[in-house]
């Protein structure tokens, strides 16, 4: 019984496993018919209908180019020209794939890019070897393409009959800059990506950036393009407080010092004292802001050639480098208006008080010497004189009475130790002594005439704007509105008072001090002078450390008119190329010659009373002696035949 169920169970398997087979096999004939169907179906399509259904497989690719740039906003100067813009510029794109999808294409967009554009065949058909397959290549050869070509090609194509295809343009921006190196210290300029490097630029890069749009869109069966256009946002614009005439004319007379001068460094700032505007602003030398990385003009081939790459980034940083704002220095006697102010607001001298200078202030047997130590002193003086005669024995005893908190808080109270908020990239704080470090007796005299202690030009500048303006301080900049690319205020610069130093009292008596400084012949300021203005001003004489190799700092601070200032000057001459550095002298003549031709031009005019009176100065004044003023009172060509009579009566 066991035998005969195991053979019936062999039976049903082999009889199952034939079924099995059978269906495996019918299942494999019938997909290969299928198949072979299918196959043949391709073939019979692909022979008879294959071009009409390429294109509308390729009328259904779609595809989306770059991002369409957005136009960078424009930097204008005061008057509403133009110191930085973007101009629209269009890189030449081809499409080989399009091109190369039927042969009558080939030869016709051919022709057209080489009538065009100039591009040789050779090179076409390069592209369209190496590239066969890309929808995007941009011709190297066509980039930045000028607008007018743009439509001449467009022209030439015509309909959307034209066998010219695979030819697109991409619309981008070019910054430029008009003046070329006009305030290329304040304006700075844009890196590839078009973002701000240095100046405005980069301050203002936000405002100045908008928001890229995009173009998306796919062929027709006609292989002609069909777009929808997403437009980008541009940026706004930014209205800048510099005036590009003053602007040059400072930058010339710079150009032609350092030409027949020279100097280390050389800085200027020109602003109104009522509100922190900044009219100009240059540190020799300008750069080429349309091509920023040459150093060409200040290295020789041979130079460039020994530098490494990280010498040639110092060459370049140093280049763009802002002397007005990211450089600290001590200032000598421009700082001395600031402290007389200080003295006369806290009660701590008078007009009528009077000082004797006998040349010198001794601390712990070591003499702190005035200009006059040679000469015995000034003698006594009162505190108008002792600005007119750049005293620093009377600055050390007026330092002395007023204490060094009392000192250290009006430093701090005129911006000094600290940024000033200038609306520009790299601005440094400077060196001042604080309550937490030891100010000695000897440091407080010292830095009572502008030693010891460091400053920028920015904050000197705005100090001095502030003595001379009433007593209030206002934040210095160079931007006073941003307007929208349509010319729509977004936001204006807010000239509001930060705080207030001294009173209209005391900035009136320096005023009037000052004013003495540069029109009496006993001031160290005569060579300031301009016809027909009464200008006011203070000159300045650092020696720099280390004392041993006799370099001098000059400068001069500088305004007018005298009852309500609405310019202001400020000179730094840091080392001049000659061998006797320590005059003032070549900052005030320069400031002369410069606010000569700026006033006009900012509705400052001459006075026919005032030149009247200059001209009758002029023939009762005396050059005075180097020995009997040491930092000016004289011209150049004045003080050099002076020096020469006195070497040689020394010699006789």
């Amino acid at each position: 019984m066991a035998r005969r169920r195991a053979v019936d169970t062999r039976r049903r398997e082999k009889v199952g496993t034939r079924k099995m087979f059978g269906r495996i096999l019918i299942t494999f004939l019938l997909i290969a018919g299928v198949s072979i169907g299918l196959v043949g179906r391709i073939m019979f399509l692909n022979k008879k209908k294959g071009t009409a259904y390429e294109k509308k497989v390729l009328a259904q690719r779609s595809y989306s180019t770059n991002e369409i740039q957005y136009k960078r906003g424009s930097i204008l100067d005061r008057n509403g020209n133009k110191l930085a813009v973007s101009k629209k510029t269009y890189d030449l794109v081809l499409d080989p794939a399009l091109i190369l999808s039927e042969e009558q294409f080939v030869e016709p967009t051919k022709k057209a890019l080489e009538k065009v554009f100039g591009l040789k065949a050779e090179k076409i058909d390069k592209i369209l070897k190496e590239q066969p397959n890309s929808q995007y290549y941009v011709v190297k050869e066509c980039k930045s393409v000028a607008k007018n070509k743009v439509e001449e090609f467009k022209k030439l194509k015509g309909d959307k009959n034209s066998l010219i295809k695979g030819v697109s343009f991409n619309e981008r921006y070019q910054r430029e800059y008009p003046y070329s190196s006009v305030a290329s210290k304040i304006i700075g300029f844009c890196s590839l990506d078009d973002r701000g490097v240095w100046g405005i630029e980069n301050q203002y890069n936000e405002q100045l950036s908008g928001i890229n749009g995009r173009k998306y869109g796919y062929f027709n069966s006609n292989f002609d393009l069909v777009e929808t256009v997403k437009e980008p946002t541009n940026g706004n614009n930014v209205v800048s407080t510099i005036d590009v005439n003053i602007q040059g004319i400072l930058e010339r007379h710079m150009k032609e010092f350092q030409e027949e001068t020279g100097s280390k460094n050389m800085g200027c700032i020109i602003m109104n004292p009522q509100n922190g505007e900044i009219y100009a602003m240059s540190s020799y030398p300008e750069y080429d802001l349309n091509n920023p990385r040459d150093l060409s003009p200040m290295y020789s081939e041979k130079e460039l050639a020994k530098m490494s790459e990280k010498e040639k980034n110092t060459a370049l940083n140093q280049m763009w480098r802002n002397f007005c704002i990211s450089d600290a220095y001590e200032p000598g006697s421009t700082f001395k208006p600031m402290v007389i102010a200080a003295c006369l607001d806290e009660g701590i001298t008078d007009p009528k008080k009077k000082y004797v200078c006998d040349g010198y202030q001794e601390f712990g047997g070591r003499k702190v010497k005035c200009v006059a130590y040679s000469n015995g002193g000034h003698g006594k003086i009162d505190i108008c004189m002792a600005l007119m005669k750049s005293c620093n024995d009377v600055l050390m005893q007026l330092g002395a009475k007023m204490g060094k908190t009392k000192f250290l808080e009006y430093v701090n109270n005129f911006g000094f130790g600290k940024k000033t908020g200038i609306d520009l990239p790299g601005e440094a704080t400077g060196g001042i002594f604080t309550p937490n470090t030891m100010l000695y007796p000897v440091e407080l005299a010292t830095s009572s005439f502008g030693q010891a202690q460091t400053v920028t030009m920015v904050q000197l500048a705005a100090a001095f704007s502030a003595t001379i303006n009433g007593g209030n301080y206002y934040e210095p900049h160079v931007v006073k509105e941003i307007q929208s690319d349509m010319g729509a205020t977004v936001s204006q610069k807010d000239n509001s008072l930060v705080r207030r130093i001294i009173t209209e009292d005391t900035s009136k008596k320096i005023r009037k001090y000052l004013y003495k400084t540069v029109s009496d012949r006993e001031g160290t300021a005569l060579p300031a002078r301009v016809a027909g203005y009464k200008i006011g001003g203070k000159t300045g004489t650092a020696e720099k450390h280390p004392t041993y190799l006799k370099n001098y700092l000059v400068s001069f601070a500088g305004f007018t008119p005298i009852d309500k200032p609405e310019v202001m000057i400020y000179v730094v001459v840091d080392e001049p190329d000659v061998e006797d550095q320590a005059h003032s002298t070549f900052a005030t003549e320069f400031s002369s010659k410069v606010m000569k031709e700026v006033l006009p031009l900012l509705g400052v005019y001459q006075s026919d009373k005032v030149a009247k009176e200059d001209k009758t100065k002029a023939t009762q004044i005396k050059i005075p002696s180097t020995k009997e003023v040491p930092e000016g009172g004289y011209s150049t060509k004045e003080y050099k035949v002076v020096k020469e009579k006195e070497t040689k009566e020394e010699g006789e």
